[in-house]
C-alpha cells in the first residue's frame, strides 16, 4: 500500500466527516499509516506532529504502550455484551472511579454511550424527563451560550449555536434558547475577565428571570467553548451560573466533552470554579483516544426521580455499545495514567514550558489574542483571505505539523506526552507557517 492507493480507495469509498467532499479535489486527503507518541507517519515515511490530539482525543500519545497492554489483556476475557439487563467489571470500575475523581459532592449513576453528542442527547433528554417525572412538564427548553457547540445530531444541534451546522437542518429542530457567552475577547477594554464573566452571568440571570417556568437546563462548555475558536471565560462565569441556577431551578449541565481529563489545568474544568453541576458529559479523551466512548453522571436527586415501579419513569434510552467493555478498559488504563503519573501536576509544568517556547509567537505582530488554559493555546492571525484556514492547513502539514484552525483561530491542543524538542518544532512551524501565509 502506498499514499496514492489509499487515497483513491478513500475517495471512492468514504465520505468524510465535516468535509466538503468536492475540496479535496485540490486538497488531499492526508492518509495515515501508523502512529507513534505525537506523530502520525503516512505511508511514505512522513510524519506530522499532531498538534490537536486528533480532534482533542489522544492524551497520552499514539499507540501507547500501557493502554494497548490492557486492551490486549481485555480482548482475552470480554469484547462485549449489552449493558441492558447485564453487567460487566470494566464498566462498573470504571463508573467507581469517574465518580470518585469528582470529589466529595460526588456524582455517578454512570450513563454510556459512544461519542459527545450522544452525551449531550442523553443529559438534554434527563433533565427533560426529570421535570415530568417530578409534575413540572412545563420545564422543557433548553439554555446555552451564544457560540456553544455541544454536538450535530439534532438534540445536540437544538444547542449549538454556529450556523454552518445547525442553519441547513433548522427545520428538524426544536431550538433552545441563548445567553451572551463570557467569551474575555468581547470585553470592554479595561475590563477584567471576571468582571466581563459576572456581567455575562447578571444577563444569564435576566434571563431567567423572565423565563425560569419553561427553561429545563442550561448547558456550558466549562472554560473554554472549543468550536467557537477557543473563546475562554473566567471561572466565575460557572460560580455564578450554579448560584443562579439553584435560585430558579433550572438543571446545570456541564459539557466537558472536549475539556475534562486534565485538558484545562484540573482534572475536570468545573472544578476550577468549586461547584458541583447536576449532569456531567464526558467523552473524547475518556479512553485515551482509543475507543469511542461517552458518559453523563448525574445526581442522586435526578437518579432517585426514575426510580419507580412504572416502566414509563424509566431512562428508556439506549445504545447497543452501552458500555463496551474494551473502550471501558481503555478508560481505566488512561485513569491509571492520569494516578500513577501525577498527570495533572506534570501538565502544568508542561503548560509553563510551552508558555516560555511560545513567547515569539505570542508578540508576533500578526498574533491577537494570545491565551492559554491548561493544556489549550489559541491566538487569531490578522487576514483578509476567506481560504486563511485551508491554506494554513496544508502548509503546516507541508511543515510537518498538523493544525487546524477555526476560522482565523489557531490553537494548539498537543498530547500531554509533548517533549521539549516537538514542542521546539511546533512552535518554530507555526511562527514559519504564518509568515508564509497571506
Amino acid at each position: 500500500m502506498n499514499n496514492r492507493q489509499l487515497l483513491a480507495r478513500s475517495l471512492e469509498a468514504v465520505w468524510h466527516p465535516c468535509t466538503q467532499m468536492k475540496a479535496h479535489e485540490t486538497l488531499p486527503l492526508v492518509p495515515i499509516s501508523r502512529g507513534e507518541g505525537v506523530w502520525l507517519y503516512d505511508f511514505e515515511g512522513r510524519r506530522y506532529l499532531d498538534a490537536i490530539s486528533s480532534w482533542w482525543v489522544n492524551l497520552f500519545g499514539h499507540g501507547n504502550r500501557r493502554i494497548n497492554a490492557a486492551l490486549r489483556e481485555q480482548l482475552e476475557r470480554l469484547e462485549h455484551v449489552m449493558l441492558a439487563g447485564f453487567t460487566h467489571e470494566p464498566v462498573v470500575e470504571l463508573s467507581e472511579r469517574l465518580s470518585a475523581l469528582t470529589g466529595p459532592a460526588r456524582l455517578g449513576h454512570c450513563f454510556y454511550a459512544s461519542d459527545g453528542a450522544s452525551a449531550t442527547e442523553i443529559a438534554l433528554k434527563m433533565s427533560h424527563h426529570y421535570w415530568r417525572n417530578t409534575g413540572r412538564p412545563e420545564k422543557c427548553r433548553p439554555l446555552s451560550l451564544a457560540g456553544s457547540y455541544h454536538g450535530e445530531t439534532a438534540g445536540a444541534l437544538a444547542v449549538t449555536d454556529v450556523a454552518l451546522f445547525r442553519d441547513a437542518y433548522a427545520p428538524l429542530l426544536r431550538p433552545g434558547a441563548t445567553v451572551p457567552s463570557p467569551d474575555a475577547r468581547l470585553a470592554e477594554a479595561g475590563e477584567s475577565a471576571a468582571d466581563y464573566a459576572a456581567r455575562c452571568a447578571g444577563q444569564l440571570d435576566d434571563y431567567l428571570a423572565r423565563h425560569h417556568a419553561e427553561t429545563s437546563a442550561f448547558i456550558v462548555e466549562p472554560l473554554v467553548q472549543c468550536a467557537a475558536g477557543m473563546a475562554m471565560h473566567d471561572p466565575e462565569y460557572l460560580r455564578r451560573a450554579r448560584t443562579i441556577c439553584d435560585k430558579y431551578q433550572v438543571h446545570l449541565i456541564a459539557d466537558e466533552i472536549a475539556v475534562g481529563f486534565g485538558r484545562t489545568g484540573s482534572f475536570f474544568a468545573h472544578q476550577q470554579a468549586g461547584i458541583r453541576p447536576d449532569f456531567l458529559c464526558l467523552s473524547k479523551g475518556i479512553s485515551g483516544g482509543y475507543l469511542p466512548l461517552s458518559v453523563v453522571l448525574t445526581t442522586d436527586e435526578v437518579y432517585g426521580a426514575f426510580y419507580a415501579d412504572e416502566l414509563t419513569r424509566g431512562f428508556l434510552h439506549s445504545h447497543s455499545y452501552t458500555g463496551n467493555p474494551l473502550a471501558c478498559r481503555a478508560a481505566l488504563a488512561t485513569l491509571d495514567i492520569f494516578a500513577e503519573d501525577g498527570v495533572v501536576a506534570a501538565n502544568r509544568r508542561l503548560a509553563a514550558l510551552i508558555d516560555q517556547r511560545a513567547a515569539g509567537l505570542a508578540a508576533h505582530p500578526r498574533v491577537k489574542n494570545f491565551r492559554n488554559r491548561g493544556m489549550i493555546w489559541a491566538f487569531e492571525v490578522d487576514s483578509d483571505d476567506p481560504q486563511f484556514s485551508r491554506k494554513v492547513f496544508a502548509q503546516a502539514l507541508e511543515r510537518g505539523l498538523l493544525l487546524r484552525p477555526i476560522g482565523r483561530s489557531l490553537y494548539f491542543m498537543p498530547p500531554y506526552v509533548i517533549d521539549e524538542e516537538e514542542i521546539g518544532h511546533l512552535v518554530a512551524q507555526t511562527l514559519a507557517v504564518i509568515g508564509e501565509v497571506p
